[in-house]
């Protein structure tokens, strides 16, 4: 539809009269064209002047689609010289700007619309100013080893587009922010430096032709300062110079810039290359707390520079810099997507009101202040292009009196300015208290409640712990002493402070650094209620945290306390945190990184008896089956990368032991037995390798990718001495070597343990296979009294083996305990062909075939349940041997009533009195 036709009413209630001129120039008809172009010229000395000097243009325009007129525009610059490319560039300019205002006044188009369409006149002036340069100096013989070809990319230079360029949010008189950087590898060594004299000519003369004021007017004013070090640096940086400034002194105001970085002109892959390179510069791997108190800082700074503090009055507001202001606004959502943005990509967008979407979609805010605060986005967006309108003036204020005030609210729609005044004054509050809660929320008055304080002895602690690491900085000390009163409020809640603190100190003296964590902790309350209540009643957790307070960031995330996803579950969520991840160090560290999440979720789970002790043994092991199904792919990608592979090339991970069983505690290793087969002698890569030594090396790299501490740390131990013949064997075994050792060679005790056995990871095809060779196995017929036997001699061993007496609370290797209930379920399970892999169930089937009378399998089964919630419940808390003084009165409450007694004497009463009985029950079983 033409601009004519498709106009609404026009908003500007202006006499015609104060118009005259223009009209007579345009001869237009009564009709709400004419009354668009007279509220133009009557309320924009700016508009008014363009309008008398493109009124013919101006005219055809009025008959033309938007969209067609936009483009045509465009079309129009042809020059390539400089000097005639500057005026048609200004020519343009003016044309786009009376076409914007049209649509934007007459409401054609909507805000962004305008927004995008001014933002890629920029795109398109910013290409042409630069390009007509880097040719100027090619064709001079400036740069040296450059190409007419190599003028089309602007020959390695790239144009970053920030702030609301880089958003495509242009104001109607913005000015352009740019970063002009160039890739130095496109330029031998001997002709650097005369490139960069050229590149530096081409980007100060583009800098001129968009900015410089002629009788033509001009295209944009260009700002070059957001670059790096701007003082000392060129305007035009080599890359690798800026990678390093931003790696080393980067700073967060230019992060939260970079969130809205765009390349707009010249090279554009090598700009989008170093956008990827300075990602980790941008997004942090962890949540990232410091950055609210660093924007929070900058707002105040900018407040008392410009002289913005104070209560809000409209006439004179800046609507950009002030109180309740569009920089409030683009502050909140940029803070939260600079906390959230390195572990969600869907927070990373560059608009404004997208991001604040996304934020709410993802619950860091409620969606009803989202929508409020993107609506008074958009009206202050409004207000503020009618604002530059008027003169077209890089200003960003209110009016200061009443007839320029009654100027703005009539180009703005409204016919009554008082309404038109208080409406801007609410919102500007609403946007204020909105944002203030957010950067600097009230304190509570009385932190600390009366006769909350700790012991000189306590007070002692915390005052020591001035020289540690995590309290080097003044920052940090800052933080902390905000922090102390309420640590000190939960330390008094707890039922043991004393010894709460002997493991908060532990944590404390294990801190690396403390600034992030105590902002964290600062900003999210809950989460400081969290690590005391660890430290309270689980020493082991807190030391662990000492190490990886990372996993803190995994608290704050909407799914924490959720149910837990089981192993296909987990697999997802695994592929989503590495998604976009191509190298196998970086998906090996992510790969840590949300196992340590995933791991210390369950844990807090357990610990606030949001899930069972049964639910959690099954969680861990599904984690470990997720790790293992993500990571497995990941080093047989690498591997092939070095060494190819082979034709019909399979292999499989058949879990034993407790991760088998999906037995594992928090605490538990993997034993694992790796099959393979494949075709050929040799893989075909350019290091082939036999058969035999590929698919060793290859389940060595596997091990060790699982094993080896990185900068994320490790994942699991890993234990392959269930494989075929043992140590004395390869650690990946062939799919006919398995059948044939298992057949013909391996113990009883080894297909005792096969029983337990699943494939976890790998060819779905060898799975079967490999699974249809376990259960045939398992089916060959046994002389009941052989294998029993055989169990006797193996419990014989572990007794021998296990030295000493055995503490009460040893409940795996006593007689009757966890080893002994779960070896009479596997031999049960191999004289009767049984087919489960859990003890519960081999124990149920046991009845079901007749191997044991009913009453005794019930006995053991609720045995094992008990010892094994013990056991769980225990390596949660602590390392090493069970020790309730160690772990103190907190944590043996919690071991006491998560396994269902009253008293930890009736808890170790029961588990003398079940393993006897149980004991009693594998004797006659074995007779």
């Amino acid at each position: 539809m033409i601009l004519r036709e498709s106009l609404e009413t026009a908003p500007i209630p202006f006499a015609a009269d104060l118009a005259e001129d223009v009209l007579a120039e345009m001869a237009l008809e009564a009709g709400r064209a004419r009354d668009l172009v007279a509220g133009m010229a009557a309320s924009s000395p700016y508009l008014r002047g363009l309008l008398l000097r493109e009124v013919a243009w101006f005219g055809a325009v009025l008959a033309q689609e938007p969209d067609a007129a936009f483009l045509e525009i465009l079309a129009g610059v042809v020059a390539v010289e400089p000097e005639a490319l500057a005026v048609e560039l200004r020519v343009a300019k003016r044309r786009v700007a009376l076409l914007l205002a049209a649509c934007d006044l007459g409401g054609v188009w909507t805000l962004e619309q305008v927004t995008r369409a001014l933002t890629e006149f920029a795109d398109f002036a910013t290409q042409a100013a630069l390009q007509s340069q880097i040719r100027r100096e090619q064709l001079r013989g400036k740069l040296p080893g450059v190409s007419v070809e190599d003028v089309a990319d602007c020959a390695g230079i790239a144009v970053l587009a920030m702030g609301k360029m880089g958003a495509f949010e242009l104001n109607y008189s913005s000015d352009i922010d740019l970063i002009v950087l160039f890739d130095e590898t496109r330029h031998t060594a001997e002709n650097y430096y005369d490139v960069r004299a050229g590149f530096l000519r081409a980007t100060r003369n583009m800098a001129k032709m968009l900015s410089d004021i002629t009788t033509e007017g001009y295209v944009f004013r260009t700002d070059l300062r957001l670059r790096p070090n701007p003082s000392v640096t060129p305007i035009c940086v080599p890359m690798d110079g800026a990678e390093a400034y931003y790696e080393s002194e980067g700073r967060t105001w230019e992060r939260a810039a970079f969130i809205k970085a765009r390349v707009c002109a010249g090279d554009i892959a090598a700009g989008e290359r170093f956008l990827k390179r300075i990602g980790p510069f941008i997004w942090r791997r962890h949540l990232d707390f410091v950055a609210i108190q660093d924007a929070h800082d900058m707002r105040l700074r900018i407040r008392s520079h410009k002289g913005l503090g104070g209560a809000i009055d409209v006439f004179g507001h800046d609507l950009k810099l002030g109180r309740g202001g569009i920089r409030e606004i683009e502050f909140f959502a940029q803070t939260q997507q600079l906390i959230a943005g390195g572990r969600d990509i869907d927070l990373r967008s560059s608009r404004t009101d997208a991001a604040l979407r996304a934020l709410a979609v993802k619950g860091w805010l409620p969606k009803a202040v989202a929508e409020r605060l993107i609506a008074a986005y958009r009206a202050h967006r409004n207000i503020e292009h009618r604002i530059q309108m008027v003169r077209d003036a890089q200003t960003h204020k209110m009016p200061k009196n009443v007839e320029d005030m009654d100027r703005l609210a009539r180009l703005s729609g409204w016919a009554d300015t008082a309404e038109f005044i208080e409406d801007i004054r609410a919102r500007l509050e609403a946007v204020h208290a909105t944002t203030e809660s957010f950067f600097a929320p009230e304190e509570e008055a009385g932190m600390v409640p009366e006769g909350a304080e700790l012991s000189a002895e306590t007070v002692q602690v915390m005052d020591s712990w001035a020289g540690l690491p995590a309290l080097r900085s003044p920052r940090a000390v800052a933080i902390f002493d905000r922090l102390r009163p309420e640590l000190i409020r939960r330390l008094t809640a707890t039922t043991r402070p004393d010894e709460t603190l002997a493991q908060l100190d532990g944590f404390v003296r294990g801190l690396p650094a403390g600034v992030q964590l105590f902002s964290m902790f600062e900003a999210n309350p809950q989460i400081l209620d969290l690590l005391i209540e660890i430290c309270a009643a689980a020493p082991s957790l807190a030391q662990y945290l000492s190490r990886n307070t990372g996993v803190f960031d995994a608290v704050i995330s909407g799914r924490f306390f959720e149910t837990l996803p089981d192993a296909a579950g987990m697999s997802a969520l695994l592929g989503e945190a590495l998604q976009g991840v191509d190298d196998y160090e970086d998906g090996l560290n992510s790969t840590r990184r949300w196992f340590k999440e995933m791991h210390f979720r369950i844990g807090v789970l357990v610990l606030r008896e949001l899930v069972s002790l049964a639910e959690a043994e099954r969680a861990y092991a599904d984690l470990a089956e997720a790790v293992l199904g993500c990571v497995l792919p990941m080093v047989q990608r690498d591997f092939a990368r070095r060494y190819g592979v082979f034709d019909d090339q399979q292999m499989v991970v058949l879990a034993m032991g407790k991760l088998g069983s999906r037995q594992m505690t928090a605490t538990s290793d993997l034993d694992l037995i790796v099959v393979y087969s494949a075709t050929g002698d040799q893989s075909d890569g350019r290091r082939g390798l036999a058969q035999s030594a590929y698919f060793s090396r290859l389940t060595q790299a596997l091990i060790t990718a699982l094993t080896s501490p990185m900068a994320e740390g490790m994942l699991y131990e890993v234990d392959m001495r269930l494989r075929p013949s043992g140590r004395a064997g390869t650690v990946a075994t062939s799919l006919s070597g398995f059948e044939s050792y298992q057949f013909e060679k391996a113990w009883t005790w080894e297909h005792l343990a096969l029983t337990r056995g699943r494939v976890i990871a790998g060819s779905a095809g060898l799975a079967v296979q490999v699974d249809a060779v376990r259960r045939a196995v398992l089916a060959v017929p046994r002389a009941a009294q052989v294998v029993k036997n055989d169990v006797i001699e193996m419990r014989r061993r572990l007794a021998s083996a296990k030295g000493g007496a055995l503490g009460d609370w040893d409940v795996k290797d006593r007689a009757g305990g966890i080893l002994d209930i779960e070896l009479l379920a596997q031999m049960f399970c191999l004289l009767g062909d049984l087919g489960g892999t859990e003890p519960k169930q081999q124990l149920l089937d046991a009845v079901s075939e007749s191997w044991m009378a009913e009453d005794e399998s019930r006995a053991l089964r609720e045995t094992h349940r008990l010892l094994c919630s013990f056991q769980q419940a225990h390596r949660l808390l602590m390392d090493g041997k069970f020790d309730p003084e160690r772990l103190g009165r907190e944590g043996m409450a919690f071991v006491v009533r998560i396994t269902g007694f009253d008293t930890a004497d009736a808890l170790k009463s029961e588990i003398l009195t079940q393993t006897a009985a149980a004991e009693q029950i594998i004797l006659r079983n074995l007779a």
